[in-house]
């Protein structure tokens, strides 16, 4: 995975309740097991007409938001199914942070295991950002994952928790692979002395 360090980009506002993973990419998307190519499908019966012309009014078909690496989104993002489609449209579509001020647990996971950075804050701090967010192409934020914090256009600051471990797996971009072979000497070892010591296994 490519590492996440800090990210400068514009924030997009998406104030809605209950964004589900079929809001995000759906069903009729799943038949890939490719991860790249799914960005032009992201919220897919959101941005599109029946006939595939764009919705003038949804957020990332707005001139100053159609390149925003951000989503500024409503309470409990990401429930419903847990396919890992949908951290796999958002990321080919740009996006690299989601902030809320919840997550599904099954999409929360399945964004630190492809590289995007979930963040959690209080309801005062996510109204803070969708008004930094609804900017338009002047709604830049910068996220710093080493320090915590987020930056708004004004030069205020947001302060966020986050798990060691996970952060310590996005600086470093790695993927479950990645964990395992980092241990691969430990893994040697043990398998060594279980094989002195069992020989018949």
């Amino acid at each position: 995975m490519d590492k996440f360090t800090t990210l400068t980009g514009v924030a997009a506002p998406m104030p809605i309740i209950n964004i589900d993973t079929d809001m995000i990419i759906p069903k009729q998307y799943l038949k890939t097991i490719k991860r790249t190519g799914l960005g032009s499908a992201l919220f897919s019966e959101m941005r599109y007409n029946e006939d595939g012309t764009e919705k003038p009014d949804f957020v990332l078909n707005k001139p100053g938001y159609r390149d925003a690496r951000i989503i500024i989104a409503g309470d409990n993002f990401g429930c419903g199914s847990s396919r890992e489609h949908a951290p796999w449209a958002l990321l080919d579509f740009g996006v690299r942070c989601v902030i809320s001020t919840s997550f599904a647990d099954i999409f929360y996971n399945n964004c630190f295991k492809n590289g995007i950075l979930p963040i959690v804050v209080t309801p005062e701090q996510l109204e803070l950002l969708l008004d930094d967010a609804n900017r338009g192409s002047n709604a830049t934020l910068t996220v710093d994952l080493e320090a915590q914090t987020i930056s708004g256009p004004d030069g205020g600051t947001i302060h966020f928790d986050i798990d060691p471990g996970r952060k310590q797996v996005l600086l470093e971009g790695l993927d479950d692979i990645a964990m395992t072979l980092k241990k691969d000497a430990t893994i040697s070892g043990f398998e060594g002395q279980m094989a002195d010591n069992r020989p018949w296994v």
